[in-house]
């Protein structure tokens, strides 16, 4: 293996190998460093996010991922577990529900694409130095030095190339302790479930602990549990045995007996983030920039989507064909979508409690009956989905910085979908109405697709970033010649 690469990727969670394979799809040398020799087989949050579905279905991912997901209750996501299960339809998406998968699962489905598409992962190397100056970067790893035009960090809530660069991580520290762990169980109660629903009826609070058993297939089972007067505990303090079968006993009966433990962990709700996801030649992603409570099943899906943000930004500056200033605009895009994260996830942390005071347990009542009104549910779907986020680019048009739901097309080619023209990921210039003058020269990697489409997407020409975000959009063609080119010429974004 050769000591160089365009980017190298500290990690290969999700976040790392999404980014992995968004580099090797656009033709960028990726080198993959990941301190575990193999994958660890953990269930994990396991949730895929209406919108992170979108994503993946834009670049062809999610199949091989619905084909490993875990049979559930078709039913809608939570807002701090409250009963009331969170609708997706006014959002017009084909994945109206989350999605249940096993994370090592999605870690395995982007390894092997990443991979297949030319990127290089290297397992038992664990970072141990980083050497940034303005032409580049080089990255040791158990003695290997690799040189990189850049680094992108993706190495977790306890990120190794956060620590050597001393950068701050502030924030709040965590006030509740829990284990999760991947259990098998011999025999079972009436009390355990026996197929995943909605959260709400998935948890139990007995003898001071609260805890969820989530069927995964088989004897296979999803293990999360607490105490109300939790001690502090060394987050890398073994989880024993008998720790498991306790809570298991007392939550769940005398009948529900554990049979093996597959793999355990401890975690916290701890709130962090960077203050700035660029620091010269290293970017981080992933819970490496940002840690919050793991309510609403938010940590995978934020960290995919920011290496979706990043991965064709950064393909465009190693290429050439933009600005290094186009990389700004990636903190800029996404340090407020995952600020926006925290500050709700620290809100479900109040409705959630487990132990609520009077006043808490009024306050979730009101919020209950908020969530069975439409446009509240509307509200907090969108939020939690990842469906509602906008960014703020420049451009009258309202559908600038918004999604684009997917719909029905029909092209020269014939019939197609509108996520159907990502799998290169390019970007898209849609034109509907016949909107786009003919001649007009685009750059390398824009596509220009013209269709008709039953549904009304908005405006008459629409172009879509390879994210799946409009960055321009127009309802008359004077503004092909006045503002098209210059978008596009902007790298596709701009910061205000």
């Amino acid at each position: 293996m050769g000591n160089a690469a365009d980017v190298v990727i500290a990690g290969a969670g999700p976040t790392g190998l999404m980014l992995a394979y968004e580099l090797a799809l656009a033709g960028v040398e990726t080198l993959v460093l990941e301190k575990l020799d193999q994958r660890i087989e953990q269930v994990k949050g396991g949730a895929i996010q209406p919108r992170t579905a979108e994503l993946l279905e834009f670049r062809g991912l999610l199949e091989p991922m619905l084909r490993r997901a875990t049979p559930r209750d078709p039913v809608g996501g939570h807002f701090a577990m409250l009963p009331v299960p969170l609708d997706c339809t006014p959002w017009r998406t084909s994945h109206n529900n989350p999605i249940a998968i096993p994370q090592w699962e999605i870690e395995e489905v982007l390894e092997e694409r990443a991979i297949a598409a030319g990127a290089r992962v290297l397992r038992g190397a664990a970072v141990s130095k980083v050497a940034s100056d303005e032409d580049g970067v080089t990255v040791t790893a158990n003695g290997l030095a690799v040189r990189a035009r850049y680094l992108a960090a993706c190495d977790g809530g306890h990120s190794t190339v956060r620590k050597l660069l001393e950068l701050p991580f502030p924030g709040r520290a965590g006030t509740q302790q829990a284990v999760l762990t991947d259990i098998r169980l011999t025999a079972v109660s009436p009390l355990v479930p026996k197929r995943m629903g909605h959260i709400s009826t998935m948890t139990r609070h007995v003898g001071g602990y609260w805890a969820m058993l989530v069927p995964i297939g088989g004897d296979l089972y999803r293990f999360t549990f607490g105490r109300e007067d939790q001690v502090d505990t060394a987050r890398d303090a073994p989880v024993t045995h008998e720790e498991i079968a306790t809570a298991l006993r007392e939550v769940y009966g005398e009948e529900t007996t554990l049979g093996a433990v597959d793999n355990s962990s401890r975690f916290g709700d701890a709130t962090r983030q960077l203050e700035r996801y660029r620091v010269g030649r290293v970017l981080f992603a992933g819970d490496a920039a940002h840690i919050h409570s793991p309510l609403g099943g938010q940590g995978l899906n934020l960290g995919m989507q920011d290496a979706i943000n990043l991965g064709w930004k950064l393909a465009a500056v190693v290429q050439d064909r933009a600005p290094s200033g186009l990389l700004d605009s990636y903190h800029a895009e996404r340090h407020p979508a995952a600020a926006r994260v925290l500050h709700h996830t620290s809100a479900q942390r109040v409705l959630a409690d487990t132990n609520p005071s009077e006043d808490v347990a009024a306050l979730r009542d009101i919020f209950i009956e908020l969530l069975r009104l439409p446009d509240a549910n509307r509200h907090l779907a969108g939020l939690m989905s990842g469906l509602s986020l906008r960014y703020e680019l420049p451009g009258e048009h309202p559908l600038t910085g918004r999604r684009v739901p997917d719909a029905d097309l029909v092209t020269e080619a014939g019939a197609t979908r509108l996520s159907a023209l990502f799998g290169s990921g390019h970007a898209v210039l849609l034109d509907l109405a016949g909107t786009v003058p003919d001649g007009l020269r685009l750059p390398p990697r824009v596509d220009l697709v013209r269709a008709t489409c039953a549904d009304d997407l908005g405006a008459a020409a629409l172009l879509i970033r390879p994210d799946g975000y409009v960055c321009w959009a127009t309802d008359t063609s004077a503004a092909c010649g006045e503002t098209l080119l210059a978008t596009i010429g902007s790298g596709l974004t701009t910061v205000r």
